[in-house]
């Protein structure tokens, strides 16, 4: 009989290669489109709706970057975006180092003007940003989406670059999966979850540390209570099989942003089973023995090898 280990990979490699299709088909203004002659500061600056981030790029010393020579593509979130990352005022953006709110920044900035007709149909195709790191776009029937976060306003031109408006602000990720789980409280169940199946035949938490990529359903620790797990001295003395089966049934072998998630779809797990995707109401995922769909709480934490989107009950197979 295989290993689980060995099952995770050959899952890896089977279930979803990430689309290597070219994004951009092209780079170039298209023809049809209007001369702009202000800049993306210039943009920013003069709309309201831009008030925080406008905030944000002072903080960080980039408005006369965005206002200079080059092309750029920025996908620029709009206040809704920042209200809803916690950066509801110029107060909160202020306290944040200069240098993590300029690698947060510049994290939304390509080095080159890309306009959406200029992308491919593609899923999750990674490209690299002036932060040093990839952000991953995809465009299908629905819109355009940059790690699972939505473009709401496309192709507002400038005199140097485009402004694709997005109703999120991305993070760039700064862990793997399991330094993810470890640095949020919300986790600290789920942690002790993956360390303490490790100590079986499997090392969980040095599988979810590979290369990947993965996807994982990560319940919070309400969601552990709610399963039986009254703290973490009952997940310490648990089997370590029992739970290695369990946790590798909330894992993907894949990079699945909220925007690959489609009304029915049933993903395998690196466990051997499926989970049901249901989108009417929010997006779920059920487990085969669960009685209601899990909320996904929170959806599109980026990690370097992986994603990762927060359920509120323990999926079982």
């Amino acid at each position: 009989m295989k290993t689980l280990k060995a099952n995770l990979f050959k899952k890896s490699a089977m279930l979803i290669g990430l689309v290597a299709v070219v994004l951009f088909s092209s780079c170039k203004k298209d023809d049809d489109e209007m001369p702009a002659n202000e800049s993306i500061t210039d943009i920013v600056v003069a709309n309201n709706n831009f008030s925080l981030l406008k905030a944000a790029l002072t903080k960080a010393d980039l408005v006369n970057v965005l206002d200079g020579k080059g092309t750029f593509t920025v996908f620029a979130p709009n206040n809704e975006a920042f209200v809803a990352a916690g950066l509801d005022t110029e107060a909160k953006i202020n306290a944040v180092p200069v240098e993590t709110l300029k690698k947060i920044l510049l994290y939304h900035v390509l080095g080159q003007q890309v306009t959406s007709s200029a992308i491919a149909t593609a899923s999750n195709t990674p490209v690299e940003t002036l932060a040093n790191g990839n952000v991953f776009v995809t465009k299908n029937t629905s819109g355009v989406f940059v790690n699972g976060a939505n473009v709401i306003q496309a192709d507002i031109m400038a005199s140097n670059g485009v402004i694709h408006v997005i109703n999120t602000v991305l993070m760039p990720p700064t862990g793997n999966i399991v330094e993810a789980a470890q640095a949020n409280p919300n986790f600290t169940f789920l942690v002790e979850a993956v360390l303490r199946a490790s100590q079986g035949s499997t090392n969980l938490a040095q599988v979810l540390s590979g290369a990947g990529p993965f996807t994982v359903f990560a319940p919070t620790n309400q969601a552990f209570m709610n399963a039986g797990f009254a703290n973490v001295e009952a997940i310490r003395a648990a089997d370590p099989a029992v739970l290695t089966s369990i946790l590798t049934y909330h894992v993907v072998a894949a990079r699945v942003f909220s925007s690959d998630l489609t009304e029915g779809a049933q993903p395998a797990t690196v466990n051997g089973g499926s989970v049901t995707i249901t989108l009417n109401g929010g997006a779920k995922v059920k487990g085969n023995t669960n009685t209601t769909a899990s909320v996904i709480s929170s959806a599109n934490m980026l990690t370097t090898n992986g994603v990762i989107h927060v359920i509120d009950q323990v999926l079982l197979p």
